[in-house]
């Protein structure tokens, strides 16, 4: 099997290529350039998604296409909706002109917005409350059409993912713990968030990917089984970086007030949708996705975060030389840096 995988340079891009998995050859696409391993394993054309003729090429002898590519939610709206919306267009478009077999879509659960009913299920009422949601909903109008036209399209709709190359708004809580300093949350974490090891996201994608067209074409949530609250789970690594700090809870009125202004004047890297969920569980079933597809997550939330902060621990140096907006680099803190004399 010859897969192909837009965002081929990003996190789960990464994790994909460099994934064993016997008789498979890839081809990976991105506007930048992979780590050396997955390089290593990979065709690799340097290309925009949005470029329907070259997606189209790079197709053509694909049996699979896993289309990754994305803006997240740190860019500018207009940023978000050309990459994740025209861009996804482009590759459905790409995928059919080269006949491709299927295209595993990955969305996100931000299409749900912020739902009032915990476990959310794949058929809640999708209502986006910010530029990246609303991008990633109609991104996944994109793939149904192209469904309805013909294309076996799974979509996988994953939790936030964790794991090795997983920075961004993480590596501010690794780094305030092995700086040896508590950690605020709003309200106190007392939220119950689920997260996602990217290994059990690659393993979700493999069976979206082998299992048959009858049962793989449809949506799919993906996320861990097994999660605790924020205060507990971001606990787990303030105890492994072993100075004896605390979470620290911090009122929520005030709090999101001043982040919401920050956001706007971007000295911030919490955008709106982050702060709300921080303020309110949040976590889907996985139910159909175990027993249609036959996944079965093996981390935890803890595992998952210990995972990384493990790996983030490791390379530290490396990390905190560089900063930017993918999953692989660690966040600009902007103003928030400052508040770190305060813990």
């Amino acid at each position: 099997m010859h897969i192909v995988v837009t965002g081929a340079a990003g996190m789960l891009g990464t994790a994909l290529l460099t994934r064993p998995w016997p008789g498979v050859t890839w081809t990976g696409i991105d506007v930048r350039p992979l780590t050396a391993q997955a390089h290593a394993r990979a065709r690799f054309i340097e290309a925009d998604v949005r470029d329907t003729d070259t997606m189209t090429t790079a197709f053509d002898t694909a049996d699979v296409v896993i289309h990754s590519a994305a803006a997240l939610p740190s860019h500018r709206s207009a940023e978000i909706r050309s990459v994740d919306v025209d861009g996804t267009r482009s590759v459905v478009t790409a995928a059919q002109r080269a006949g491709v077999g299927r295209l595993v879509h990955i969305s996100s659960t931000a299409v749900y917005g912020l739902p009032r009913l915990c476990p959310t299920t794949e058929d809640y009422p999708c209502e986006p409350v910010d530029a990246y949601s609303a991008a990633k909903l109609a991104a996944e109008s994109a793939v149904l059409l192209g469904r309805g036209q013909g294309l076996c399209a799974p979509i996988l709709r994953p939790k936030t993912f964790l794991g090795r190359e997983r920075l961004g708004l993480f590596a501010m809580l690794f780094e305030w713990a092995d700086e040896g300093r508590h950690f605020p949350l709003l309200g106190g974490g007392r939220v119950a968030t689920q997260m996602l090891d990217v290994e059990d996201l690659c393993d979700a994608v493999q069976l979206a990917c082998e299992q048959p067209d009858y049962i793989v074409n449809d949506t799919f949530n993906i996320g861990a089984r097994e999660f605790g609250t924020l205060r507990e789970d971001f606990q787990a690594v303030l105890d492994a970086a072993g100075h004896g700090k605390r979470i620290v809870t911090v009122p929520v009125g005030p709090a999101v007030a001043a982040l919401r202004v920050l956001a706007a004047l971007r000295l911030s890297p919490v955008y709106r949708r982050l702060v709300h969920k921080l303020t309110r569980d949040s976590y889907v079933s996985i139910d159909k996705a175990c027993d249609r597809l036959g996944f079965n997550p093996q981390f935890s939330n803890k595992q998952a975060l210990l995972k990384t902060y493990d790996w983030w621990h490791e390379t530290a140096g490396a990390a905190r030389r560089s900063t930017g907006r993918t999953h692989r680099d660690p966040w600009k803190q902007g103003a928030l840096r400052l508040a770190k004399a305060l813990f």
